[in-house]
């Protein structure tokens, strides 16, 4: 196992589900602050500017600042400033993709936009997906937040922002350029941020899906915590459908604090 010196951590499914914390999630950014280790919270969910991630950490007990959270819709928008600064964009999702978009000075337009970025829009409905689909047919480039099928919740799991995109997929038959993890994009924001090496940095998450593969694909170290959508009675098949292993694999947030203070 490598000497991992920062690290990029993942909210839903390793430090909480919704608004229930997650046993020992408060011990190990203390711990990370104890050390002196850098880390980022790296979220998938576009539904939050970084502020509110870092308040709704704070009001659960786990230290945050808002300029240490990386979001899927940050990055999105960050993404679309620098590829096409003078793109105009039709936003689906809510206030923290909105929000990161007016942060990013990009242009909105809703008659004929020059990009489709989709999050999680607890409000999608079939006209959504109309006006979804002719706006790609008209020529948009298609952009998703984040692949994730599903999100973890108090009461189980609810439809992620790849849900939907999946629908506008099957509408269009265009496959979307996506930011968050697995994506490079994300990833490549948040190293950015640290500036390390990404060899030095490794991501801790739950999911295999998007957490570990895209730490895998950056060439970072890469923690499995089996507190969210890999368990230890899924693991085994989600390493078939990923065809990757865990360079660690963790049973809870305390075997993860052991292996930083080693």
């Amino acid at each position: 196992m490598a000497s991992w010196n920062a690290f990029l951590i993942d909210l839903d499914g390793t430090l909480y589900h919704g608004s229930r914390i997650i046993p020992h999630a408060e011990q190990l950014i203390h711990e990370l602050n104890h050390c002196g280790k850098p880390y980022l919270f790296v979220t998938n969910n576009s539904s939050r500017t970084p502020e509110e991630v870092a308040l709704h950490l704070r009001e659960m007990g786990i230290p945050a600042l808002q300029e240490q959270v990386c979001t899927s819709a940050v990055a999105a928008a960050d993404y679309i400033k620098r590829t096409k600064p003078a793109a105009t964009v039709a936003p689906i999702g809510e206030h923290g993709l909105l929000t990161a978009l007016h942060e990013a000075n990009v242009s909105i337009e809703w008659e004929k936009p020059d990009i489709v970025v989709q999050g999680i829009d607890r409000s999608f409905t079939y006209e959504t997906l109309s006006k979804a689909m002719n706006w790609i047919a008209n020529g948009a480039e298609f952009i998703l937040t984040n692949p994730d099928l599903m999100l973890p919740t108090k009461e189980g799991f609810a439809p992620g922002a790849g849900t939907l995109g999946a629908a506008i997929e099957a509408a269009t038959g265009k496959k979307p350029t996506i930011i968050g993890k697995p994506s490079r994009i994300l990833m490549e924001y948040a190293i950015h941020k640290l500036q390390l090496p990404n060899e030095q940095i490794a991501v801790i998450g739950d999911n295999m899906l998007t957490d570990i593969s895209a730490g895998a694909n950056v060439g970072c170290g890469t923690i499995l915590t089996l507190t969210g959508v890999t368990n230890a009675k899924n693991l085994e098949s989600f390493e078939q459908r990923t065809n990757l292993k865990a360079d660690v694999i963790c049973n809870d947030l305390i075997e993860v604090i052991d292996l930083i203070r080693q």
